[in-house]
C-alpha cells in the first residue's frame, strides 16, 4: 500500500487498484463499432458499467449485450443523435435513472467528409461541426451537470492529430477537432476545482471498418507508413491503455491535456 498525503488528509492507495473502474458508470458515444466499441470493451474489462450511445440503435444494443456478457458488467444501448441537445439530455437522464449515475464520458462520436476546401458545402460544414464539436460540448455539459455537484468525474474527448497538424482534404474535420482541443482545455480549468478531469485523445490514422477503404488504397497506405515513424498505422486496441488511464484514479492530477497517440507522426511535424 502507498501512503498519500493531500493537505492534512492521509490515505492509503493500493497501486494495483488505481486503474480499477469497478462500480463506475461510463457513457461511450459512437460506441457501436470501430474505435468506440474497442475503447468501451477496455472500460468494461476494468469494471465499468456502460451506456453504449450510437445513432444505430440496433448496433448499440448489440454491442452492449456482447460487452456485458463478456465482462460481467451492466450495459445498455441508447440511440442518440449527438447533434441534438434535446436527445443528449434525454440520454443522460436515462443513463442516470437506469445505471445510477455518470462517472465517465468518452465523447467519441464523430464524422468526416473528405473534400477540397474549395468544395466544402455549408451542409457538410454544419453537419461535421454539429456532430464533432457541438455534440461533444453539449454532451460534456449534460454530464458535467451530474459530475460537478458530486465533485467527481472524468471526461475524455476524442480529438485527432488533425486538431494539431494539417493534411489535405480535411478542412471542416480539422476545424472541428481543433475546436475539441481548445474546448477540452476550457472545460478542464472551469471544472478543475470540482474534481472533474477533462482530457482529450488525439489519434492518428487507425485501422477501423470505417477507414478500411482508405487503407485498401495502396498509395494512401504507403503514405501513412512513410510518414509515421513506427512505420505503420495504429490498431484500435492501442488506444485502450490511454482510455483506462484517463478514466481512472491514476490520472487524478491530469487535466486539460490532449494525448497524442500517433506512432510519432506529430513529433516529425
Amino acid at each position: 500500500m502507498l501512503r498519500v498525503q493531500r493537505g492534512e488528509q492521509v490515505s492509503e492507495i493500493n497501486p494495483r487498484q488505481i486503474f480499477s473502474l469497478s462500480g463506475k458508470v461510463a457513457i461511450v458515444t459512437g460506441g457501436a463499432i470501430g474505435l468506440g466499441r474497442t475503447m468501451a470493451e477496455f472500460l468494461a474489462a476494468f469494471g465499468a458499467n456502460l451506456a453504449i450511445v450510437d445513432l444505430d440503435e440496433a448496433g448499440a444494443n448489440k454491442a452492449a449485450k456482447e460487452i456485458a456478457a463478456t465482462n460481467g458488467v451492466r450495459a445498455i444501448g441508447c440511440r442518440c443523435n449527438v447533434a441534438s441537445v434535446e436527445e443528449i439530455q434525454a440520454t443522460v437522464t436515462r443513463v442516470v435513472v437506469e445505471l445510477g449515475s455518470v462517472d465517465i464520458l468518452l465523447n467519441n462520436a464523430g464524422i468526416n467528409v473528405r473534400e477540397r476546401a474549395l468544395d466544402v458545402s455549408e451542409e457538410h460544414w454544419d453537419r461535421i461541426l454539429d456532430v464533432n464539436l457541438k455534440g461533444m460540448f453539449f454532451f460534456a455539459q449534460a454530464v458535467g451537470r451530474v459530475m460537478v455537484p458530486k465533485r467527481s468525474g472524468k471526461i475524455i474527448n476524442m480529438a485527432s492529430i488533425q486538431g494539431v497538424i494539417a493534411h489535405k482534404l480535411r478542412s471542416a474535420y480539422a476545424s472541428s477537432k481543433g475546436g475539441v482541443v481548445s474546448m477540452t482545455r476550457q472545460l478542464a480549468i472551469e471544472w478543475a476545482r470540482d474534481n472533474v478531469q477533462v482530457n482529450a485523445i488525439a489519434p492518428s490514422f487507425f485501422v477501423t471498418p470505417m477507414n478500411k477503404p482508405l487503407f485498401d488504397d495502396k498509395e494512401f497506405s504507403a503514405f501513412i507508413d512513410a510518414h509515421t515513424p513506427v512505420g505503420r498505422p495504429g490498431q484500435p486496441e492501442e488506444l485502450g491503455g490511454v482510455v483506462v488511464f484517463l478514466a481512472s484514479a491514476a490520472s487524478s492530477f491530469v487535466t486539460g491535456h490532449t494525448v497524442l497517440v500517433d506512432g510519432g507522426m506529430t513529433a516529425t511535424a
